[in-house]
């Protein structure tokens, strides 16, 4: 305990100026006799006598110094500890600082929360879709007022599936009014933040509990430049839906999805890079086979081949 409640203070003060109080009169504050500052009158029980201000603070304080004292002690014994070493880790600071590995989301958000706090200019954030926790929403939102509030930019990449997703939404408007922008692309591989042009974030497990923290310049560089070739082939959130039909009846989404088949991709791993569930995705994919006039999950990739449409997907991009 380290504060006096106030109906103590007014009458440690009193018992000052008598030189003595009456011990009922102390029984709404406990903290003085907590701070010790009252002590039995020996000459009559129902009476307490003041402890002088001087002894009371000493009484107070010596605890403290103690400890004081003892954390320098143990702190010009760990620099004595450590003293031999400094001069070997000059020559691998550079290269060892400039990428850090973070395990746990508690040393994650904490070396998140500090790059944010240092952020003067602008922040870049790929972040694929996934439902949104009470917990993530109440994290994101505490680090991103300060950055508007200070007029740093934000831009966002999310994926199509955020437009139809109530939380994301909710979210976006909570800073439509901020240096903030948001798109949206059918395809995200990974979750990415850059602060400044200095320092990037990216996970390394895909449960998002280890993570690297870059600040070698060569290679935040690298990911600013595949963040802004993304940031140029996506869709302003505020533009409306992507999913464009053409003409045989195949939606943007769904050239995503003919283009993954192609490649090999089973549905999970589609929905996962598509930022989807697995209903959605087979839902779609029900849809490309019936406009191709698919009879079999063999025939619907020869005859997405067939048909031309991938490369009127790459003519138009």
């Amino acid at each position: 305990m380290t504060e006096l409640c106030d109906e103590g203070g007014r009458l440690y003060a009193n018992a000052l100026r008598a030189g003595r109080i009456a011990r009922e009169d102390v029984e709404s504050a406990p903290c003085l006799m907590e701070f010790t500052l009252l002590h039995p009158d020996p000459d009559d029980a129902n009476w307490l006598r003041p402890v002088a201000p001087s002894i009371a603070l000493a009484q107070r304080l010596n605890p403290i110094e103690r400890e004081i004292t003892e954390r320098r002690r143990l702190s010009i014994e760990l620099s004595d500890a450590f003293e031999p070493f400094m001069d070997l880790s000059t020559q691998t600071t550079a290269t060892t600082h400039s990428i850090s590995v973070l395990e746990g989301g508690d040393r994650i958000n904490a070396a998140l929360d500090l790059a944010t706090a240092q952020c003067q200019t602008e922040v870049l954030t790929v972040q694929p879709s996934n439902r949104f926790s009470d917990r993530s929403i109440i994290q994101g939102l505490e680090r991103d007022r300060p950055l508007i509030e200070r007029g740093v930019r934000i831009r966002t990449l999310y994926q199509h599936t955020a437009r139809y997703s109530p939380e994301k939404l909710a979210y976006v408007d909570q800073f439509s009014n901020g240096k903030v922008e948001y798109r949206t692309i059918d395809e995200l591989v990974e979750r990415l933040i850059v602060c400044d042009e200095t320092v990037a974030f990216i996970p390394t497990r895909d449960d998002q509990q280890v993570a690297l923290e870059l600040r070698h310049p060569g290679l935040v560089r690298y990911l600013t430049k595949v963040f802004e070739f993304m940031w140029g082939r996506a869709v302003p959130l505020s533009a409306g839906a992507p999913y464009e039909t053409d003409p045989a009846g195949i939606t943007d989404i769904q050239h995503s999805i003919a283009k993954l088949l192609v490649e090999g991709h089973v549905d999970e791993a589609i929905a996962r890079r598509l930022g989807m569930n697995v209903r959605t995705c087979r839902s779609h994919i029900a849809k490309l086979a019936t406009a191709l006039g698919s009879g079999s999950r063999a025939q619907l990739g020869y005859l997405i081949a067939e048909s031309g449409i991938l490369k009127q997907e790459e003519t138009a991009g």
